[in-house]
């Protein structure tokens, strides 16, 4: 998962961003309307984890900016306004799910695995696709009945390809959502070939169907045709 902290204050920030990113996710944060709009402008995220009240402005100017440019990313408000009023708002606006302070880390975690389940997967814990079943509570990836072994990466570029099943994804996009905006210094993506040739290899030894195709010149599209 890639997920965007937009929180003000620091001893939370940093703690929601070291629980995500021990779990294995790419997790970047902000801490102010100004870099959370330059941010949400240029880069898109699994699930993006909004304060309300922020230095410079409102979450929910944040919230209306996303929706007015139709970007899809996920987005849990989190707020310590325990507020009807705040909740509806950010929910008729487009929000995913609020959740008040304080609260603990593992059901926010959950939420925004739902969040994503949802938007991405059909609020399925268990995704198929042909032969392929991937549990997504357990992180376990099977062809038929044969367990593969995948890293953190290989996991997380399947799950890629299979939410966006059947179109062409640049390689700029697949770095960017694997390694977040520090991929921007990379002279070149010869690393996502080889993340890719591993992850081909081990689906293919295990008895898979080759469904990662290469759009040369464009990037790679996951599809059975």
């Amino acid at each position: 998962m890639k997920i965007l902290i937009i929180e003000d204050e620091q001893g939370l920030r940093e703690s929601i961003e070291e629980y995500f990113s021990e779990a294995g996710n790419i997790c970047e944060s902000v801490s102010s309307y100004q870099d959370a709009i330059a941010r949400v402008n240029l880069y898109r995220y699994d699930c993006i984890i909004l304060d309300i009240t922020l230095p410079g402005g409102s979450g929910i100017d944040i919230l209306k900016n996303l929706k007015e440019r139709n970007h899809t990313d996920g987005v849990l408000i989190i707020s310590a306004k325990n507020s009807l009023d705040d909740k509806l708002e950010g929910l008729d606006l487009g929000a995913d799910d609020y959740l008040v302070k304080p609260f603990h880390l593992s059901e926010l975690r959950a939420r925004v695995s739902a969040i994503i389940r949802r938007k991405s997967f059909s609020g399925n814990n268990l995704l198929q696709f042909n032969e392929l079943s991937i549990d997504l509570l357990a992180k376990a990836v099977k062809v038929n009945d044969h367990q593969v072994k995948l890293t953190r990466k290989e996991y997380a570029l399947l799950l890629y390809f299979i939410a966006n099943k059947g179109k062409v994804v640049s390689k700029n996009a697949i770095a960017e959502h694997l390694w977040g905006d520090g991929i921007d210094m990379a002279n070149n993506f010869d690393f996502i070939y080889s993340h890719i040739k591993n992850l081909r290899k081990k689906l293919l030894e295990a008895g898979s169907h080759d469904y990662i195709q290469a759009s040369y010149g464009m990037g790679y599209k996951f599809t059975d045709q």
